[in-house]
């Protein structure tokens, strides 16, 4: 029986009382555990006063900051329903999924705010906080939000004495809707994904069993907290475990990044294979294309030690105390993987969707596998549909961190289930005898060849992203012929005319050629003047591209 992750918290809570637990970087804002615990209950008198009843929608929309992870238990703590919202949206979108998602309630940052309060709230709000300070920022007619000194009295009226440790029990009712997740809408528009504290909690628990941590460690909380990749590993796994969490509030630069890590020197780093790519472009492969470098790599002895050096020099960067490198949300740059495979380097990639809350697959670092995505996690289940000669199909899962469905959407819900239950991912994969899950691309991207032949946009991209000065690329299909949308590495074309990118893209699509099979091969290279539109987690949209 999986134990719900509040539980976890209140045990930490209870050992950790008084050690850090959430810190805004380069803030003078910190909550030990103790702290986290008591103005968790100062916000339920809140929601009591403001007529907010277990089951209600609360959402959240905001940066990182140690305040919307405040709420954010507050709310699971509470037993109402967080409706965690991506602060990217426009403001009209997040109007919208206020509505639809019924809110009665809504925790909002200042970067939001500004635009979010032109826009005409939805009738069920009762009234908007900020996540600095819960200052109201908009109180519905007939409502009255309570002030802070008004909390502050009805707070000893209810606690006679000082809050301590052994007062404190946080539970939930594992089987309740915790939480409604918009998806970041890679492939459509967004859908309320609604998850349960079942599925919440054995995410956490496998991150607990496959990234064990020492309470006391530390990390930098980068990934938006919205998007559940971030909120399961960068803060619900970790402060369940004891870990005190940096929150970066601000939009993180190269430079501030890099000195938080140097500053914070946390035991894992949880990221997109987007930011590692860029680290490789523009730190390792210089050092690693020169010729006695390549000479010497596999030469037993000076190879190893060049190998150990450039892992030291990369686990630096990332602090010095690196444990666990663990990246999602898309497939890594097959050269820039085995670089970090060849020096051992703690990597793990995992497979995930919303729906899944996220986790479908993983490994520890020392038990990845190249070019996977881990093994399905503990409680899952992972099968091939209907797999062709090569084993691929889509990719089927079932068990305790799927959805219980799309918010207000049964015919959605009903698409993505099959009649026996399986969730339909929407990914093309296969197995291997050790349940390796090999990730092919996605159903709705897949092209099929003029002789049948199924064409997976993804695998072209992996290689035309290793080409000289390719940023990023997606292939298009039209009028029968592959076409190929490049954006440039900016930082080796910034003096290069449009007319030499050009001439250089020719031939990369005579090298790219090269490497694929005659039927997938790509008809053109047409270069794209602004870089692409990304989700949070940094996959392209591609429904934008044709």
């Amino acid at each position: 029986m999986t134990k719900h992750y509040l539980n976890y918290l209140t045990e930490i809570i209870q050992h950790q009382w008084n050690d850090a637990a959430l810190t805004d970087y380069n803030e003078d804002h910190e909550y030990t555990f103790g702290g986290l615990a008591v103005e968790m209950l100062r916000l339920h008198l809140l929601f009591e006063q403001m007529g907010i009843k277990r089951g209600d929608k609360i959402a959240l929309c905001g940066r990182n900051c140690a305040n919307w992870a405040v709420a954010y238990l507050a709310i699971a703590a509470y037993e109402g329903v967080c409706v965690s919202i991506l602060q990217d949206f426009t403001a009209e979108d997040i109007t919208h999924l206020l509505e639809h998602s019924d809110s009665e309630f809504l925790f909002v940052g200042p970067y939001v705010w500004k635009d979010l309060q032109h826009q005409q709230m939805p009738p069920k709000m009762k009234a908007v906080l900020s996540l600095v300070e819960w200052q109201p920022l908009y109180e519905a007619k007939g409502q009255h939000v309570p002030t802070k000194e008004e909390i502050d009295q009805l707070f000893k009226a209810k606690y006679k004495h000082e809050i301590k440790a052994e007062d404190i029990y946080f539970s939930a009712d594992p089987e309740a809707v915790s939480l409604i997740n918009y998806t970041s809408g890679s492939t459509g528009h967004p859908k309320g994904v609604m998850l349960n504290g079942r599925s919440l909690s054995n995410n956490v628990e496998v991150g607990m069993k496959m990234l064990p941590v020492d309470p006391g460690q530390r990390l930098v909380s980068m990934l938006p907290l919205a998007h559940m990749f971030g909120q399961i590993c960068e803060l619900l796994y970790p402060l369940s475990s004891g870990t005190h969490i940096y929150f970066l509030t601000k939009s993180p630069t190269p430079s501030i990044l890099l000195k938080a890590l140097n500053d914070v020197q946390p035991y894992l780093v949880v990221t997109v294979p987007l930011v590692i790519e860029k680290i490789y472009k523009t730190k390792l492969d210089p050092t690693l294309s020169k010729w006695a470098i390549r000479t010497f790599w596999h030469v037993p002895g000076i190879g190893d030690l060049l190998k150990s050096r450039v892992k030291s020099g990369l686990r630096n960067a990332f602090g010095g105390k690196l444990r666990y490198f663990i990246c999602g949300g898309a497939a890594m740059n097959p050269v820039v993987e085995k670089c970090l495979m060849d020096i051992h380097f703690p990597l793990s990639i995992g497979y995930g969707m919303t729906e899944c809350g996220p986790l479908i697959g993983g490994n520890p670092p020392k038990y990845f596998k190249a070019r996977t995505g881990g093994v399905p996690v503990m409680n899952m289940e992972v099968k091939i549909d209907q797999p062709n000669e090569a084993g691929i199909g889509e990719i089927l899962v079932k068990g305790e961190n799927v959805m219980l469905g799309y918010y207000k959407n049964e015919e959605a819900t009903k698409a993505a289930f099959t009649e026996d239950g399986w969730l339909r991912t929407g990914d093309l994969g296969r197995l291997d005898k050790k349940k390796n899950i090999y990730i092919k691309g996605r159903c709705k991207t897949m092209f099929l060849g003029a002789s049948g032949q199924n064409i997976y946009p993804e695998e072209i991209e992996d290689k035309l992203n290793n080409q000289e000065a390719v940023g990023e690329s997606l292939i298009v299909e039209r009028e029968g012929k592959l076409v190929a949308l490049v954006f440039p590495d900016e930082t080796l074309t910034k003096r290069m005319t449009l007319e030499e990118i050009q001439a250089l893209m020719k031939a990369n699509l005579q090298k790219l050629n090269s490497l694929i099979p005659s039927y997938s091969k790509v008809a053109d290279i047409e270069v794209q003047e602004k870089p692409f539109e990304h989700t949070p987690k940094r996959s392209i949209k591609r429904f934008l591209y044709k």
